[in-house]
């Protein structure tokens, strides 16, 4: 199935995924007593993708058909992992896409809040494709920023603002090189010959979002570029509470405490419709910006190429056009 009479891969599979010549086969699984769980096999499998590589390819499971040594906690966690059946004997997990990475930070969320809540309790078969239902932390009508969170991702927001705007001052309209630093170069490769007028656009994207935490709103991204901004802004927030401490706790002084203050993990999953934009980070998926691809069509993509990153997501929601810039 995955491979023709002469040893090359079957048409058939490299039609089913876009990295065909990267793979991941996953024989069999062991695992005893209360770890033999579907959820502790798909954040194994997900560990084992994390460390083999950062670039896109197949991860071939075994279905419970198979008859091999845990294919039944295998084909469960391909499930949980949005994997796709392929045939009656195999599962795929391509990891060239956004759907599988949401899915594993989601399983990894749902398994450190059952650690929370005192262990592991096998889900119902009959209710693995919708596992979702089991999640009620990852149900974003029950979650929300708590005041701390949102002190120091305000605080990180507009620290890289003050970084963007110096940085688009300084940079104009240069291009650049691979070898650049600072935060524009810590962007996508696509974004690296943008003007100085789409420059200032995205240094006003922290300031928006700042500017949102400080009104109290809710943390919406509203565009791409905003998208982009959120990303490295709970990125940001991270590092400050690693390598700052003193300064996130005069941040939070007299903010009331709460357990999941600071669940950085849980922000990148919940506050985000999908993560299509980090896919911009891959070079094997170059182009994937542009509307007109296959892979952009297929996957409902929107907004990705530079010139649209800060057309709003919901022109009935957009902020005021007319609103200016920090420096106007």
């Amino acid at each position: 199935m995955l491979l023709s009479p002469d040893g090359s891969f079957s048409a058939e599979f490299e039609a089913a995924v876009d990295m065909a010549n990267n793979v991941l086969v996953v024989e069999e699984l062991e695992l005893d007593g209360p770890w033999a769980d579907p959820l502790v096999a798909a954040s194994l499998v997900s560990s084992v993708i994390d460390r083999l590589t950062d670039n896109g390819f197949a991860v071939i499971l075994p279905r419970e058909a198979a008859g091999v040594a845990g294919a039944a906690l295998l084909d469960e966690a391909g499930a949980l992992l949005a994997g796709e059946d392929f045939g009656d004997d195999l599962r795929i997990i391509d990891t060239a896409l956004a759907a599988p990475e949401e899915a594993a930070h989601r399983v990894q969320r749902l398994l450190a809040e059952r650690s929370r809540s005192g262990g592991l309790t096998r889900p119902d078969p009959a209710t693995v494709d919708g596992w979702e239902e089991h999640d009620d932390y990852d149900d974003e009508e029950g979650w929300s920023l708590t005041a701390q969170t949102r002190a120091v991702l305000r605080l990180a927001l507009e620290d890289l603002a003050a970084a963007a705007w110096a940085e688009a001052a300084a940079l104009g309209s240069e291009a650049l090189t691979a070898k650049a630093a600072g935060l524009f170069a810590s962007l996508p490769r696509v974004t690296f010959y943008q003007d100085a007028s789409w420059r200032r656009q995205m240094a006003r994207t922290f300031d928006d979002l700042a500017g949102d935490l400080e009104a109290g709103r809710d943390l919406v991204p509203g565009c791409t570029g905003e998208e982009m901004a959120l990303h490295l802004a709970i990125a940001r927030a991270e590092e400050l509470q690693q390598d700052r401490p003193r300064l996130v706790a005069d941040t939070v002084q007299g903010l009331a405490a709460d357990p999941y203050d600071f669940d950085w993990e849980a922000c990148s999953d919940l506050l985000f419709e999908d993560h299509d934009v980090l896919m911009l980070f891959d070079s094997k998926l170059d182009g994937i910006e542009d509307g007109g691809s296959e892979v952009n069509q297929a996957l409902g993509m929107v907004n990705l190429a530079p010139r649209d990153w800060f057309s709003p997501f919901d022109p009935g929601h957009a902020r005021d056009p007319h609103r200016g810039f920090r420096r106007d």
